[in-house]
């Protein structure tokens, strides 16, 4: 299921693309240039098509066959990069760009077996020898309608720009288990690289933290050893008694910093009594001066209080914890509010604070980053933030991730 701001989005663009233009606009005569321009193109791409298919394949049981069979696709697959950039201008199509092929080894071997294995290539070389019969009628009809068919001209051109969009979008659409791997791609980078700068982080924290106040207190407990050894006054023994309560001190602080260092692993709270204790453990560190409420109903279709995944809760954990430092650290807020509840198979979380807004989630941002996280387990980041205030973060999380389901 797409994220709900990618059906948002396509919802509005299919609306602007329904919008009707004038009979005899502007659009109507682009699309009629991009109708006659199908023969020239479909003669082209159809010799093209037929003669990488025909030598590749008899040359198929030759070293040069394959190769040559491979290239073609690869050349069919570059002519559908023109179809689709003039179902966008002409015709209103939403049609991404596909990723580029990509050889799982390399040389000859591995760029010929990727070619030929690649769906598109081979739904883009069908368009091309398409492209020869469809061009002949489209330009025929398209000729006509202009030097006879006057007044139907609009409707004629119509049907048949619809025709040939639905041609391109079957055919040179990337395709949804495309669009699926490219996404899982994206979001798997996501996760290692996420994962990478939690380590890089937490190794920071223990070289710059605890390790170092545990190696003062090791050469600290060192001298007073030495100290105790050599008392022969109260002048020493009080010397040595200020070193072990130096040391006492700085156990202290290491404890502390270590408790900090696990909560911002995994909560404790979180793993024994779950989102809403953790929560409010988090909103009562909070320094926003009137407080931050937070309200909890993780309750299930029967009524029942249920958990998500572990995974989903930390990942609405640690988005809140965060969203809540931001609020201290940037927003000037008096207040704030933390909702979280259970629709269905979602995990909803809604963040509002009364500050100054602003906020949004540019490139490289801590925002940004949440919204990465949150996309790698198909969940929607949205945020609301006009200048003035006040700022709403809405969190759509799943209830169960793809690998507890399975």
């Amino acid at each position: 299921m797409k994220p709900l701001h990618r059906a948002v989005d396509a919802i509005k663009e299919q609306d602007a693309r329904m919008e009707r233009p004038p009979l005899y606009g502007t659009r109507m005569w682009h699309q009629v240039g991009q109708l006659l321009l199908n023969l020239p193109l479909g003669i082209f791409g159809f010799v093209l098509a037929m003669t990488a298919l025909s030598v590749g394949l008899g040359l198929s049981v030759t070293v040069l066959g394959l190769p040559m069979l491979a290239g073609g696709l690869a050349v069919s697959r570059s002519l559908g990069t023109l179809g689709r950039r003039r179902a966008r201008a002409a015709y209103g199509s939403a049609i991404d760009e596909p990723e580029p092929v990509k050889p799982r080894r390399p040389g000859v071997v591995g760029y010929t077996i990727a070619q030929l294995t690649d769906l598109l290539n081979w739904r883009s070389a069908l368009y091309n020898v398409l492209m020869l019969p469809w061009g002949v009628l489209s330009f025929a009809l398209t000729l006509v309608s202009v030097i006879v068919l006057w007044p139907v001209l609009p409707w004629v051109i119509r049907g048949l720009a619809s025709v040939d969009r639905i041609l391109i979008e079957s055919l040179l659409f990337p395709g949804a288990l495309a669009e699926r791997v490219r996404e899982l791609e994206d979001d798997r980078g996501t996760v290692v690289d996420t994962a990478a700068a939690d380590l890089r982080r937490i190794e920071r924290d223990l070289h710059d933290g605890a390790q170092a106040r545990l190696v003062a207190l090791a050469m600290d407990l060192g001298m007073a050893k030495e100290r105790l050894r050599e008392v022969e006054s109260e002048d020493d023994m009080a010397a040595a008694a200020k070193m072990v309560d130096n040391a006492h001190g700085e156990v202290k602080l290491a404890l502390q910093e270590l408790r900090d260092l696990a909560r911002g692993i995994h909560p404790a709270v979180l793993t024994d009594r779950g989102l809403d204790a953790a929560l409010s453990s988090v909103a009562a560190r909070c320094t926003v001066p009137g407080g931050v409420r937070v309200s909890v109903d993780l309750s299930g279709p029967d009524g029942q209080p249920e958990r998500p995944d572990s995974a989903v809760e930390g990942i609405a954990y640690f988005t809140v914890s965060e969203l809540l430092t931001n609020v201290s650290k940037h927003a000037g807020a008096r207040s704030a509010t933390v909702e979280v509840w259970r629709s269905d198979n979602q995990l909803m979380v809604l963040v509002q604070d009364d500050g100054k807004g602003g906020a949004a989630p540019y490139p490289g941002s801590g925002l940004a980053g949440l919204a990465e996280r949150i996309r790698a387990v198909d969940g929607v980041f949205l945020v609301d933030s006009p200048d003035g205030g006040p700022t709403t973060v809405t969190v759509e999380l799943p209830w169960r991730t793809r690998t507890a389901r399975r």
